[in-house]
């Protein structure tokens, strides 16, 4: 399981990364009928709660979910928190192929199914950006991709 943990904490700090590359009077870009920068990373915490309230519930309590405007520095300490609460998630697993509750197949999916999600939205940040004419810098861009410096 330590794997599946170590990978989940790299995602993460990507998240985390890339939040601190982006300005933060950018965190307010958003396209036509999309989220605004930051509010894909509020959505990602938040969903993140969903799931914790189905498989977790007692780990709901040291979380809060992010309803109107928040700072960077307030984006990153909630995703902090609940990556944190996640983690737990898949030490009560066990294992890769161990069960979570409200979720199936196993452990391994649950994490390929967050990774997913949440870089879906990374991914529509960075577009809202381009699209701004603000885009990251390269250097930021492809750090993003660097898992083993992460």
């Amino acid at each position: 399981m330590k794997e599946i943990i170590e990978a989940w904490q790299i995602h993460n700090r990507i998240h985390l990364y890339l939040l601190d590359a982006i300005p933060e009077e950018h965190l307010a870009i958003k396209v036509e009928k999309a989220k605004a920068v930051g509010d894909q990373f509020a959505h990602v915490h938040n969903v993140r709660l969903m799931w914790i309230k189905v498989a977790a519930p007692d780990l709901l309590e040291s979380q809060t979910k992010i309803e109107g405007k928040i700072d960077r520095e307030g984006l990153k300490q909630r995703l902090t928190e609940s990556s944190v609460a996640i983690e737990e998630i898949f030490c009560r697993a066990g294992s890769p192929d161990g069960k979570v509750k409200g979720f199936k197949p196993h452990a391994a999916a649950y994490l390929g199914y967050l990774v997913a999600h949440e870089s879906f939205h990374r991914a529509h940040a960075e577009l809202a950006l381009r699209q701004a004419g603000q885009p990251l810098s390269d250097k930021v861009s492809y750090g993003t991709w660097e898992w083993g410096v992460r």
